[in-house]
């Protein structure tokens, strides 16, 4: 279904820091880490964060983060999707940035930020662990690894931004769709993505007729499917030769950074 995958790993001072198995880890509650950024921090540092994790379950439509409030905690995801979203005073949405369990939200804090620009919110239910933002900025006085896995994250961040701004831009509907169906299932891995035309078309800043018609071309060709409030991707390789270039892009900026 996804094709193969590069091993996660990060690269550490020229050498690779290979993560704790998932599973193989814990919060002080005993609730298992999946969450790949918390599976890559070393053992000391990590215990450093371990009591000061909580275990959430984070339904789908949660906010995390709204741009007028301060960064008060972040979110490390074990599964589902968080779209960053920008917000015109007019109340138009665009969907900028996703982050899965490769990431983490609130990265303005990794930076010396108190806030952040766009709205965060669960858009595919999971579960994760919450951590006061004040309690990581303690954490990181004597944690050089774990900042160095925030700060590449954050990068990768802001990459994704420039990219959607452009792929927005610059590439049609279809494309665009194509994009962004690939990126969601890298994140929550699965075939069918508890996704409606109506949310696809809030995220691609569009309407939901432009979204239906360039769905439609995909279903034709054997691409996807549609299920009761869900897309079923059928044949991700041509899902993949579908999409504009945005999505390699991405892609390889995640090799290069040793985030995959």
């Amino acid at each position: 279904m996804q094709g193969t995958r590069v091993p996660f790993r990060i690269e550490m001072s020229g050498k690779n820091f290979r993560a704790a198995p998932p599973g193989q880890r814990t919060n002080g509650e005993g609730k298992q880490v999946n969450n790949k950024v918390l599976l890559a921090t070393p053992d000391n540092e990590y215990e450093l964060m371990r009591s000061d994790l909580t275990y959430m379950d984070l339904p789908d439509h949660l906010s995390l983060h709204e741009p007028t409030q301060n960064i008060e905690f972040v979110y490390f995801p074990n599964r589902g999707m968080v779209s960053q979203v920008v917000v015109t005073k007019d109340g138009r949405t665009v969907e900028v940035g996703v982050v899965g369990s490769e990431g983490y939200v609130g990265a303005g804090l990794a930076a010396g930020l108190s806030r952040s620009s766009v709205r965060e919110i669960m858009q595919v239910a999971g579960d994760g662990f919450r951590m006061m933002g004040n309690a990581l900025e303690r954490i990181l006085r004597t944690a050089p690894q774990l900042q160095l896995l925030l700060n590449r994250q954050t990068g990768l961040q802001g990459m994704q931004v420039a990219q959607t701004a452009a792929c927005n831009r610059l590439h049609d509907i279809q494309q665009r769709l194509s994009r962004w169906l690939l990126m969601t299932q890298d994140r929550v891995n699965l075939a069918v993505l508890p996704i409606t035309h109506d949310f696809i078309a809030t995220m691609m800043g569009t309407d939901r007729s432009t979204v239906s018609l360039a769905a439609a071309v995909l279903q034709k060709k054997g691409i996807i499917d549609y299920v009761r409030g869900a897309v079923k991707i059928v044949n991700r390789r041509k899902l993949e030769k579908s999409a504009c270039e945005c999505y390699g892009v991405i892609q390889q900026f995640e090799d290069d950074l040793g985030l995959r």
